[in-house]
C-alpha cells in the first residue's frame, strides 16, 4: 500500500483528539512501558541501525552526521531512560495559572493545552523518533516524524517499538506517525498541511532548517546553527576553565552543544593559552587562532573572518584574545547563534553581567556547554532548541509543546 502524507495528517490529527484526553496516569504508564520495551527490543533496534551504519560508508556520510546516527547498546538504554524520565515529569496539560478575579467579578486564568499535531522534519538521529514522540505524547500531542533516508531502518524498528505499546493501550497508532518513504516530496507536502498539522520543527544542518523554514507554510520552530563560546575571563580559576574547553570542545565534537570558539581575555591570554595549547593538541585539534593567539599554538592556522561564524562539529575551534569583557560580549552577540554561552569567572559582578548582558538560549557560569541539553536541564529528553524566541527558546520539553488558553468563570455576571 503506498503512503499518503495527506491522510496520514488526517489520522494524526484524528489520533491527537484521543491523545488529548489521557489522563497524566495514563501516559505515564505508557510511556514507562515504552522505556521497557524499547530495552527488551534493544537487539533487533541494532540490527537495523547496522543496515543503516553500512549504508552510511557506501555514500560517504561525514564523521559528524555517522556519530548522530550511531546506536549502541548504552545509547539505547540512554533513549529508554529518557522515555523514563519524562514519564515521571509534571504533566503539562490542563494545569491553570494567572486566576485572579477582575472588577467585573468574572474569574480569569490561563490553562496549558495541547498544539495539536507537531511534524519533525530531522536528519540522522535516531533518537529524536523516540524523544519527539515521547514529548509530544505527555504533553498531548500526536505527532508526525519524518527523518532522514541515512536513518531510515532504524526509525523504522523504533516506530514498531512505539506502535507496539500504543496498541497494547487501545491508542491510535497515528499518534506516532513515521514517514516511511524519504521521497523529498512527500516532505514538501507536508510542508502545506497548514490544516491539519500545528507546528514544525526541523532538526538537522543548518541546510535543512534554511529549506524548511523557506518553505513550509505552517509555522516553524529552529535554530540555523550551534556557535557556542566560551569566555576565559580575567578572573577565570585556569583549571577550570581548562576543564571546561576541553570538556565542551572534546567530549564529542559532532553536537551543537560543542564549543567553536574560545575567547580569552588578555589578562590571562599568557597563562591560560599555552595550557589549553597543549591539551587541545592531545586531542589532535585543529586550531583557528587570532594573531594575538597564534604564537601560543605550533600548528595553529590564522583565524578568518569565516571561522568565528563556523559550526566547525570536528575537533576544529577558533581562538581569539580579547582586551575586555566588553570585547567578548561584543564579539558573541556579533557572532554568535543563539544557542549556548559560558563565561568561566570568580567574579560574581562579572557572572551577573554576563547572565544579563547575553541574550542567547542558554548562558552558563563555570560549567560545560554540554550541558546544554534537555535531559541535563531537567526535561527529560528534548525535541529541539528554539533560537527564534518565540513560543519557546531554548531545549524544548514537553510544557513547550503545549500552549495556552484563557478560561473565565463566572456567576451570571453580563458585561455593562
Amino acid at each position: 500500500m503506498s503512503f499518503s502524507i495527506r491522510q496520514a495528517a488526517k489520522d494524526a490529527k484524528h489520533a491527537a483528539r484521543q491523545v488529548a484526553r489521557l489522563s497524566p496516569e495514563q501516559k505515564r504508564e505508557v510511556l514507562h512501558e515504552i522505556s521497557q520495551h524499547l530495552i527488551q527490543q534493544t537487539q533487533n533496534i541494532l540490527s537495523a541501525n547496522q543496515l543503516d551504519l553500512e549504508h552510511a560508508k557506501d555514500i560517504h556520510l561525514d564523521a559528524a552526521m555517522v556519530d548522530r546516527l550511531t546506536l549502541t547498546e548504552d545509547r539505547v538504554m540512554a533513549i529508554a531512560n529518557a522515555v523514563a524520565s519524562i514519564a515521571e515529569q509534571d504533566d503539562p496539560v490542563g494545569e491553570i495559572s494567572q486566576m485572579k478575579t477582575m472588577p467585573s467579578g468574572i474569574q480569569v486564568g490561563k490553562m496549558r493545552i495541547p498544539l495539536g499535531v507537531v511534524a519533525m522534519i530531522y536528519e540522522s538521529r535516531p533518537n529524536v523518533t523516540v524523544d519527539a514522540a515521547a514529548l509530544c505524547f505527555k504533553a498531548g500531542n500526536a505527532v508526525i516524524l519524518r527523518g532522514g533516508k541515512e536513518a531510515l531502518h532504524s526509525n523504522l524498528a523504533l516506530a514498531a517499538c512505539l506502535h507496539h505499546v500504543l496498541r497494547k493501550h487501545d491508542i491510535d497508532a497515528a499518534a506516532v506517525t513515521v514517514v516511511p518513504d524519504p521521497d523529498r516530496a512527500i516532505m514538501n507536502t507536508l510542508m502545506t498541511l497548514k490544516d491539519d498539522v500545528d507546528l514544525i520543527i526541523p532538526r538537522g544542518g543548518e541546510g535543512l532548517i534554511q529549506y524548511v523554514s523557506e518553505r513550509s507554510q505552517i509555522p516553524v520552530i529552529q535554530h540555523y546553527k550551534g556557535v557556542c563560546h566560551l569566555y576565559v575571563d580575567q578572573y577565570a580559576d585556569i583549571e577550570q576553565a581548562l576543564a571546561l574547553l576541553e570538556n565542551g570542545k572534546t567530549q564529542r565534537t559532532g553536537v551543537c552543544n560543542a564549543l567553536e570558539t574560545c575567547l580569552v581575555h588578555k589578562a590571562v591570554a599568557d597563562e591560560f593559552l599555552p595550557r589549553a595549547a597543549a591539551m587541545l593538541k592531545s586531542h589532535n585539534t585543529m586550531i583557528h587562532a587570532c594573531d594575538s593567539s597564534i604564537s601560543h599554538f605550533s600548528d595553529a592556522v590564522s583565524a578568518t573572518n569565516a571561522d568565528w561564524q563556523a559550526e566547525y562539529l570536528a575537533m576544529e575551534i577558533a581562538v581569539r584574545v580579547v582586551d575586555s569583557y566588553d570585547d567578548a560580549v561584543d564579539h558573541i552577540t556579533q557572532y554568535g547563534s543563539g544557542h549556548t554561552e559560558v563565561i568561566a569567572t570568580q567574579n560574581y559582578a562579572t557572572a551577573n553581567a554576563f547572565i544579563r548582558d547575553v541574550n542567547s538560549a542558554v548562558v552558563m557560569v563555570n560549567a560545560s556547554s554540554r550541558f546544554s541539553d534537555g535531559g541535563e536541564l531537567g526535561l527529560g529528553a528534548e525535541i529541539g532548541i528554539s533560537t527564534s524566541k518565540l513560543h519557546a527558546y531554548g531545549p524544548m520539553g514537553a510544557e513547550s509543546l503545549t500552549t495556552e488558553k484563557f478560561v473565565v468563570l463566572g456567576n451570571g455576571q453580563t458585561r455593562k
